[in-house]
């Protein structure tokens, strides 16, 4: 009873309008006219520069790094400057086995190559996020994203519903469950280095990161309008923390910066990982979550997993505020409220935040 209560509750988190597989679209087409993807079109794309040149700015730091007496505090150091100034930065010795890494990207890859028929039979619910569809629409009219999604509750053990766990690939399950483990583990020591450079005590932020939702992504090649079309819209993360690992070498993620797009150049060895909007309320926006969004490419798809880390869905998340002449920017917000407020709009930049920022603000 204990594990429907709490799978029931997160299956009341938002809901999404069903929509066409953006994959199951591009094998049966023909050629992608825009007619026949007009949904898809995106008027306002290039409506700020991109900047390739500054990809090799983006932030790495080294776990190992901070878990060394003798180099924590120059890393730490480093680690406070890229979510103050950046709110994104990639991650390495990251200490997550290779054999996790492998065997969530080789199942990945697997299952998205199944027929539509069986990746159908783990569809989304009317009312309900997890499964394989979309995510964020919320209308019959909005622009559609190039993607397709499969997401599921994984952390805590008792919020999963395993019916929507595949069965296929064979493998699928374990390593959903060792990465899931093992990015929880990450996360949790991630986030006790942060609080670190918060100064402020660790036992703050235990409960921040309890729960965690897995999202695979998969934005097929456009070869038509490429340029036209986005695999996710701009937007911050309605999470704590978000671990993204990508699971091919093509680029498509772009993180905005001073008004510009900026793509991001995984590094092979690397774990990215971006401040969400429950971070930057708690922190009074000293960090600040990052807008981002995703390209496509014309001629390769592009695959990645999204772990989004997140409270209680009791629980509350409040500005930390250090002295009283602080200005408070953020209110107290309800978990619960914020994601229902987060999940029931289409995305569009942080205009999510703006339901935590106090009047005039």
């Amino acid at each position: 009873m204990e594990a429907e209560a709490a799978g029931g509750t997160w299956s009341k988190v938002g809901t999404s309008l069903p929509v066409t597989s953006v994959q199951a679209l591009v094998a049966s087409a023909g050629e992608l006219t825009v007619d026949k993807i007009g949904r898809y079109i995106q008027p306002d794309i290039d409506a700020h520069a991109v900047l390739p040149e500054l990809s090799s700015e983006v932030p790495v730091i080294d776990l190992s790094k901070l878990l060394s007496a003798e180099s924590a505090e120059a890393e730490a150091a480093k680690l406070r400057f890229a979510c103050a100034e950046w709110g994104f930065f990639q991650v390495v010795n990251h200490g997550i086995p290779d054999e996790a890494i492998m065997g969530i990207k080789q199942d990945i890859q697997k299952f998205f190559q199944l027929p539509l028929e069986v990746k159908n039979a783990y569809a989304q619910d009317p009312g309900g996020l997890q499964g394989y569809g979309q995510v964020f629409v919320v209308s019959d009219d909005q622009k559609l994203e190039w993607a397709d999604r499969f997401a599921l509750f994984t952390q805590p053990s008792q919020a999963r519903d395993m019916s929507y766990w595949p069965s296929q690939p064979h493998t699928f399950r374990n390593c959903i469950e060792q990465y899931s483990s093992e990015v929880m583990k990450f996360t949790h020591s991630l986030a006790i280095f942060i609080a670190k450079t918060l100064d402020v005590d660790p036992e703050l932020v235990a409960d921040k990161h309890v729960s965690q939702i897995l999202r695979m992504n998969y934005y097929p090649p456009c070869t038509s309008t490429p340029e036209k079309v986005l695999g996710l819209s701009p937007h911050s993360d309605g999470a704590f923390l978000t671990i993204l690992l990508e699971v091919n070498s093509v680029q498509g993620l772009q993180i905005r910066r001073h008004g510009a797009w900026i793509p991001v150049k995984p590094r092979c060895d690397a774990l990215l990982v971006n401040v969400g909007d429950l971070l930057e309320i708690m922190t009074n926006g000293k960090y600040k979550s990052i807008e981002h969004r995703v390209t496509i490419n014309a001629h390769k798809e592009r695959l990645s997993i999204s772990a989004f880390h997140i409270p209680n869905y009791d629980g509350i998340i409040s500005p930390i505020m250090k002295t009283t002449e602080d200005k408070m920017l953020y209110k107290t917000v309800r978990v619960e409220e914020y994601l229902r407020h987060y999940f029931s709009n289409k995305l569009e930049g942080k205009r999510a935040l703006d339901y935590a920022k106090l009047s005039g603000i």
